[in-house]
């Protein structure tokens, strides 16, 4: 179970709320989802990660720090976290993320992580909170190559650069109301990938897109003993 694999006593309802995804929400009558305790459990791992590198790092300045942080929260992490905990066992999904593979997309990983963080502070409050966060992230802390990839998007053109594969190109599309649009993004890296996002922002699916597809090209290839051209 997901609580064994945490080590922590979490309320086993709001596990369950941290792993309801919107696309399962919407087609249970608007029940409620994950992105309230996402929004929580950012703020928490943020902080928890912050004052573990400016503890850890005297020697470093501002900027510095900043990079590292970036690198240490941005989805690119959160997803291999989530991949760790094997998270996408455990989710609750809408059928068409199911048939898209929603349970290893990048995106959602990296959600589903947050919220857990954010239903573990609710149910054991800052402390336990803020350990979990950093046995969580303490193997990606010790791999240097992780300060390399600050955002999705920036870390995917590195890619596509290195492979003379060009800049990726984006499309969007957005459907719903105006109050509650979803956008979903496309992302193509010449004949190497093609990868889709989702969010409630042209940016955040931007982003989601550029995730799944750098996961695509790095981090599976890195699995199966593929090189990285370039590295």
């Amino acid at each position: 179970m997901l609580i064994d694999r945490l080590g922590v006593p979490v309320d086993p309802d709001l596990l369950e709320l941290a792993l309801t995804h919107r696309s399962y929400a919407y087609e249970h009558g608007g029940a409620p989802h994950n992105e309230r305790l996402e929004f929580l459990g950012d703020a928490i791992l943020g902080k928890a990660v912050t004052v573990k590198l400016f503890t850890d790092h005297p020697d470093l300045d501002e900027g510095d720090l900043a990079k590292r942080r970036a690198s240490l929260v941005s989805s690119v992490a959160l997803a291999e976290i989530g991949r760790s905990l094997d998270i996408g066992s455990f989710l609750r999904l809408g059928r068409g993320e199911e048939r898209t593979g929603g349970r290893d997309k990048s995106s959602i990983l990296a959600d589903a992580v947050e919220a857990v963080i954010g239903a573990v502070f609710l149910s054991c409050g800052d402390e336990i909170a803020t350990e979990l966060v950093l046995r969580l992230v303490q193997p990606l802390a010790d791999d240097p190559e992780r300060f390399g990839a600050l955002d999705p998007k920036t870390s995917l053109q590195e890619v596509a650069a290195r492979r003379g594969a060009g800049v990726p190109v984006y499309s969007v599309t957005a459907t719903g109301p105006d109050h509650s649009r979803l956008f979903s993004a496309t992302v193509t890296v010449s004949d190497l990938v093609t990868a889709t996002g989702e969010g409630s922002s042209k940016k955040q699916a931007e982003m989601a897109a550029a995730l799944e597809a750098w996961n695509r090209l790095v981090r599976h290839k890195r699995k199966a003993g593929v090189p990285d051209p370039g590295r």
